[in-house]
């Protein structure tokens, strides 16, 4: 067999809700009374299943047919290598897409859907019946690509953290986190429930549920005053009624992909003696990154995308310095 290239070819794949199913209740079976008992619909999850399957069948006769083909599960993307001519082709939801372009340094990754009737597909730009066209330019380095600023959180103990779509830092449960916050010259002590720093890919999604839900509670609670917010991201409008001022905010959340820079926010600050809620949202930026310095004594992490299971500790002592990371992720067009 001619191939195109003697690079591999890299198959991201993950779990349907089928397969999870069966690793928790060990059988089709047991996975069906227990969804069924329940009084959901089994089969839309064996429709999911057999869907992604004859999409992941097709997708690799076709890949197999340019090059060397590895399938990898998501599960293992934090240990396993990729080579630096490789090319990454994901089969998934949205998701998956950042959750490759994370461990990555400049490989371009073709998103695939597997399913178009069920995922919209925000960076699924290609079917798999598009690969046999698409593939050959890819794998040659001939088809345009995107550019993916990425976030970076880096410890004082030499660890470091990835974010395609943010960064999450805080508690491992649902308590208050401490820390001290340093924004260029201001700093002071933060007990909050975390700060999430969003990327300009992430910046449709967490970043802006926090800014939606903020300035509806801000409308909500009638203020009467209507402020210009860090980077124009809030654009205000006071209209006077009878027995009060609102606010109205059109949020405007999304940024470029390939930005300068990334936002941070903090989720419910709480001012007291000790802490401050006068840091919590703002611009990051390579000359100017965010700083924080961990005073929980433990429960205290760092994790991105989601991915709350590859994580850095971040409890008393730990420095993390959060930036602009030094490589792109890299996204077929």
């Amino acid at each position: 067999m001619n191939r195109l290239t003697d690079n591999k070819i890299v198959l991201v794949t993950r779990p349907t809700r089928l397969a999870e199913l069966v690793i928790r209740f060990n059988t089709v079976s047991q996975a069906r009374f227990y969804v069924e008992h329940q009084g959901a619909d089994f089969s839309d999850y064996l429709r999911e299943d057999e869907t992604y399957h004859r999409a992941l069948t097709e997708a690799q006769s076709v890949l197999s047919q340019m090059g060397w083909v590895q399938a990898v599960d998501r599960g293992f993307l934090p240990n396993f290598v990729f080579g630096p001519d490789d090319t990454v082709v994901t089969l998934g939801q949205d998701g998956l897409v950042a959750n490759t372009l994370k461990y990555l340094n400049g490989q371009p990754v073709v998103g695939v859907n597997p399913d178009p009737e069920r995922w919209d597909g925000r960076l699924l730009r290609f079917r798999v019946s598009d690969l046999s066209k698409l593939m050959p330019e890819v794998v040659l380095r001939r088809r345009p690509t995107r550019s993916v600023t990425m976030a970076k959180a880096a410890l004082n103990n030499g660890q470091t953290l990835y974010g395609v779509n943010d960064l999450f830092i805080g508690p491992k449960t649902h308590c208050s986190a401490r820390y001290l916050i340093r924004s260029g010259e201001a700093s002071e002590t933060q007990s909050s429930s975390g700060i999430i720093v969003s990327t300009g890919m992430g910046s449709t999604g967490w970043l802006k549920s926090l800014l939606t839900g903020a300035a509806a509670i801000t409308q909500s609670a009638g203020s009467d005053l209507a402020r210009q917010t860090t980077a124009d991201l809030f654009e205000s409008n006071t209209a006077k009624a009878k027995s009060r001022a609102k606010v109205r905010f059109n949020v405007k959340t999304e940024f470029a992909w390939d930005a300068s820079y990334l936002f941070y926010t903090v989720r419910e600050p709480f001012p007291s003696k000790t802490t401050g809620a006068s840091l919590v949202f703002g611009r990051v930026t390579a000359e100017a990154p965010l700083i924080l310095e961990s005073r929980m004594a433990e429960n205290g992490v760092i994790f991105s995308d989601g991915i709350e299971k590859d994580f850095l500790e971040f409890n008393s002592g730990t420095q993390a310095v959060i930036g602009i990371a030094e490589r792109k992720g890299v996204l077929v067009e």
